[in-house]
């Protein structure tokens, strides 16, 4: 019996959570205690690192999540949300419509701007920021990928979320609770973006969010998954503002405005 319970203790094995009857600590500590001491974005710092954050620190992580909350219905996983709630599915078959389409296209640019800056720094260990963005620029192309993700946006000629998020960074290092490093990174991105192209490609909300979470060392994976929390908070208002329309199966055209029919060619 003792192999079997240890047996069955392992299997789930966490170092998050700690729970038995009359008893809920998260790392260690009793969730009474955590109650009423910490912020939302503090207590997603703490169950995702194990420890509580600076002040600052959680700050800067909710301004983050506050800038990508919602950005309206052209957005899929929006608009996606919003049709599944009029199909009669309720909350949760809506918002797990939406959160299934935040996939590398729409949803994936701010972990892929991390990654990308992360591999800058990398370069710039050994030689001059400048050289390091071209360099690193140079290796995205010869991929052929045609976009440098968190930059450029197909709605926005600047996007007003991207430089309030880069002055939250700027002050943050001010005060010495990040380096700083990363948002020269994106703002060099930006200048070489200009050089190449002969106009201004400005950093978007991927791009903006990408040099909070690479500040405050998040790893690229947790970063789309922090998008998708933040994205949340609108797929949800925009769930239940449907629901109180009584809409039923409102598909994403008008019925007056349908497709059109292309008929196969044959050879």
């Amino acid at each position: 019996m003792t192999d079997w319970k240890d047996k069955a203790e392992a299997w789930w094995e966490t170092s998050i959570i700690e729970m038995s009857p009359g008893v809920i600590r998260y790392h260690g500590e009793a969730i009474e205690d955590l109650i009423g001491t910490l912020s939302f974005p503090e207590m997603i710092w703490f169950m995702l690192r194990g420890e509580r954050p600076q002040p600052g620190q959680a700050n800067l992580l909710g301004c983050a999540l506050v800038a990508a909350v919602d950005h309206g219905p052209q957005a899929p996983s929006i608009a996606i949300a919003r049709m599944a709630a009029t199909c009669g599915i309720g909350i949760n078959g809506a918002m797990a419509s939406a959160v299934n389409a935040l996939g590398d296209v729409h949803g994936g640019a701010g972990e892929q701007a991390v990654e990308f800056y992360q591999r800058i720094a990398a370069r710039a260990d050994a030689m001059d920021l400048s050289d390091a963005v071209a360099a690193e620029m140079d290796a995205l192309a010869a991929t052929g990928q045609k976009f440098v993700p968190g930059f450029g946006h197909r709605f926005h000629p600047i996007d007003p979320r991207a430089p309030r998020l880069l002055s939250l960074v700027d002050k943050a290092a001010d005060d010495g609770l990040v380096s700083g490093n990363f948002a020269a990174i994106g703002r060099a991105v930006e200048e070489e973006l200009e050089r190449r192209k002969g106009r201004r490609i400005p950093m978007n909300i991927d791009g903006a969010t990408a040099v909070v979470y690479a500040e405050l060392d998040f790893p690229p994976p947790l970063c789309r998954g922090l998008f998708i929390l933040s994205r949340s908070v609108g797929v949800l208002a925009h769930t239940w503002e449907q629901m109180q329309r009584g809409e039923r199966n409102k598909g994403p055209l008008p019925r007056d405005a349908t497709w059109k029919y292309t008929p196969k060619t044959t050879s």
